[in-house]
C-alpha cells in the first residue's frame, strides 16, 4: 500500500552570510560601528573512551600526569588565539574564561565545557567552541597511548547572550550525546 505523501511546504528562506558581500565575496565583518556589550557563550564537548582510560583519568593515573588540568589550559590559550586560526574573527579581548572537565553523564568518558565572556561589538561564540575543540584534542593526544579508538563529538554552542540578536539557548539541550 502507497502512503500519500505529505504536503509540501514553502522551504524556509536561507538567512544571508554576513561574510560574504553583494558580489559573494568573502569579507571580515565590520564591527567598528556596533556598540560594545556584554557577551557571553557556552559551549560543550564530548571524549568518548573505554571505561578503564576514564578511571585512569580520574583516579589521576594517566600515563602523562594531570591531563585535565593541561587540557583546561590549552583551551584557555585556545579561546584567547581564536582570530589567529579562524581567518575571519576579530582579535576581542577576553574577560574571562573558564573551562570544566567531568565524566559525562552516562560514563562514557569526558565532558568539556567553556564559558567565554568580553564587552565587545562582536560575539564570543566562536573563542567557546574553538576553547572546547582544543581542550578535547589536548585531552585526546596525551590518553591516545591507553585508547587509540577514542572519538571526539558532538561539539556544540549551548548558549549566547549579548549583542544585538539577544540571547540564544539551544533547543532541548541533553546533557550527553546520544
Amino acid at each position: 500500500m502507497n502512503a500519500t505523501p505529505a504536503p509540501r511546504t514553502a522551504p524556509e528562506p536561507i538567512p544571508s552570510l554576513s561574510h560574504l558581500n553583494a558580489a559573494g565575496e568573502v569579507h571580515m565583518v565590520e564591527v567598528g560601528d556596533r556598540a560594545a556589550t556584554d557577551r557571553r557563550a557556552v559551549a560543550e564537548g564530548f571524549l568518548a573512551m573505554e571505561p578503564a582510560v576514564l578511571a585512569l583519568v580520574l583516579e589521576g593515573r594517566a600515563p602523562k600526569g594531570d591531563v585535565l588540568a593541561v587540557a583546561r589550559v590549552a583551551a584557555i590559550l585556545a579561546a584567547k588565539r581564536t582570530w589567529e586560526l579562524i581567518p575571519l574573527c576579530h582579535p576581542i579581548a577576553l574577560s574571562g574564561v573558564g573551562v570544566r572537565i567531568e565524566p559525562a553523564a552516562d560514563g562514557s568518558g569526558l565532558r568539556l565545557e567553556a564559558t567565554t565572556r568580553t564587552t565587545a561589538p562582536t560575539g564570543v561564540e566562536m573563542e567557546a567552541l574553538t576553547a572546547v575543540q582544543v581542550g578535547l584534542l589536548t585531552l585526546y593526544d596525551m590518553l591516545k597511548s591507553a585508547d587509540p579508538a577514542m572519538t571526539i563529538g558532538p561539539v556544540r554552542l549551548l548558549t549566547k547572550e549579548g549583542g544585538r540578536h539577544g540571547p540564544w539557548q539551544r533547543p532541548s539541550v541533553s546533557p550527553d550525546p546520544g
